[in-house]
């Protein structure tokens, strides 16, 4: 049986279709090696907690009209927790975001239990497992990438907005949806924080809004390059943009 996804993902025909398939992936040895070491060692201060050390699936209803595209799981957040920006610094920074402009239900993200629910929005990665020291390779971004192209497609219905946290989903986001029938301009648009691009599709009515936004990373919120304030604004536009009641 294969173990590609670029085989598995487009058979897929809905997102727990998506998602199941998704957690049994192996096509990365060095990211299979790394989650998996991870959850044996694990970090002292969890060390009672049986890791998901397994490919991490989007979070978040299936007929979202956003979503959240990270970079990949932390070693001992989502990589622990089996669940996207759930269990450290970053997911706290960005709930306690979403919270705030009423697209969360509460603003902390503990374990996978702790009855988190997002409204409208989806959170997910081009990378869905967690790589040593945060740094996928371009080979396994690519590898990765028809999980995320999948699931952007089976959101197309409702999706209105793209929320991007960082360069790294930049980069990687682009190309998915230019080959999902979006008009990216030419030369692509520059990720920045605050950037917001309206694209057409090239056989659908519509627009979808592609906002940039630092990564909720510790060494962007620790020195204050990036604010609580600075990401609910983006969510907040993203929000309008989208189509959804402020609450």
């Amino acid at each position: 049986m294969t173990t590609d996804p670029a085989h598995i993902a487009p058979r897929t025909r809905t997102i727990a279709e998506l998602d199941d398939h998704l957690t049994h992936c192996r096509a990365c040895p060095r990211l299979v090696e790394w989650r998996e070491e991870v959850a044996a060692t694990k970090r002292r201060a969890f060390a009672d907690w049986d890791y998901w050390g397994r490919p991490v699936p989007g979070f978040g209803p299936t007929d979202a009209a956003i979503a959240v595209v990270g970079l990949a799981p932390a070693a001992h957040g989502a990589n622990r927790t089996g669940r996207m920006f759930t269990g450290d610094r970053s997911g706290d920074f960005l709930y306690a975001a979403l919270h705030a402009v009423g697209l969360a239900n509460q603003p902390t993200a503990t374990h996978i239990d702790d009855g988190l629910t997002l409204h409208g929005v989806r959170v997910t990665s081009p990378v869905h497992c967690a790589p040593p020291a945060n740094k996928p390779t371009p080979a396994e971004r690519d590898t990765c990438r028809p999980w995320l192209a999948q699931e952007l497609r089976l959101l197309r219905p409702t999706l209105r907005a793209v929320v991007v946290l960082g360069g790294f989903g930049w980069q990687a986001l682009l190309p998915v949806l230019e080959a999902a029938g979006w008009d990216v301009p030419r030369p692509r648009p520059m990720f920045g924080h605050g950037v917001d691009v309206a694209l057409k599709h090239r056989e659908e009515p519509g627009e979808l809004h592609l906002f940039g936004c630092y990564h909720v990373s510790q060494q962007n919120t620790f020195t204050g390059r990036l604010t609580p304030a600075m990401v609910e604004d983006v969510f907040g536009r993203a929000k309008a943009a989208a189509g959804l009641l402020r609450e």
